[in-house]
């Protein structure tokens, strides 16, 4: 959100059947307002324009706050990172109906056990809503489905332990369990998100003109890589 006049506001949503879209809000940018007006709050929208290319004007309705990640440093890192990364990424008005359906439960468990494994496999998705997907389901060399340890940092494809022979220290680290469903260890999702990071500083950096990824994810990254007590 970021104020336009002296009251108004224009507001940047992820739709599910329009993509990323921007419009005003009337009064937007009072303090009656501010509440709704919050990164990760759903919301309920009816967008108006004279013409298709115009930004229009959006009424909005609040259904979910997520407020509740304000007192939780780590979570709202996550979630910083997440809209910067939809904004930095995906292009206005392309719909991403699969990504969309992914952010509402990662939103959902921000501060719950577990939702930094899910915020690394979203950022798995994001590469393949892009056009960065990763090839992981089979040994780009040997075809096996067994033993992947690596990822090729040309092609995104894993590749097995013994596919790699005397490649390996050219290769990307596959962290264990990132193709799964369960928790990482620590030590695996940091390994996942320098995976992840690598192949969305490629994909973005001409999107971003040779500028790096958003310090929102920096942030996150660091928080994570700090030991804990």
């Amino acid at each position: 959100m970021r104020p336009h006049g002296e009251s108004a506001a224009i507001i940047e949503v992820l739709t599910a059947a329009h993509g990323r879209h921007s419009g005003v809000v009337r009064g937007g940018a009072s303090r009656k307002m501010a509440a709704t007006l919050q990164p990760g709050t759903q919301l309920q929208l009816d967008w108006r324009a004279r013409l298709d290319d115009h930004i229009g004007t959006f009424t909005v309705e609040p259904l979910r706050s997520r407020a509740h990640v304000l007192a939780d440093r780590l979570a709202l890192a996550g979630l910083m990172s997440v809209c910067a990364l939809i904004r930095a990424g995906l292009p206005e008005r392309e719909p991403h109906p699969v990504l969309w359906a992914d952010t509402l439960p990662l939103l959902d468990a921000l501060g719950a056990p577990g939702w930094t494994s899910s915020y690394l496999r979203w950022e798995v998705r994001l590469l393949e809503e892009l056009g960065f997907g990763l090839d992981l389901a089979a040994c780009a060399v040997t075809g096996a489905t067994e033993g992947l340890a690596y990822v090729s940092p040309k092609s995104g494809r894993a590749v097995s332990a013994i596919g790699a022979g005397d490649w390996a220290d050219r290769l990307l680290p596959l962290p264990p369990g990132l193709a799964g469903t369960g928790n990482l260890t620590p030590e695996a999702l940091m390994q996942g998100l320098r995976l992840t990071g690598f192949f969305l500083d490629r994909g973005l950096r001409p999107i971003l003109h040779d500028r790096p990824l958003p310090e929102a994810r920096a942030r996150l990254v660091d928080l994570l890589s700090r030991p804990t007590a």
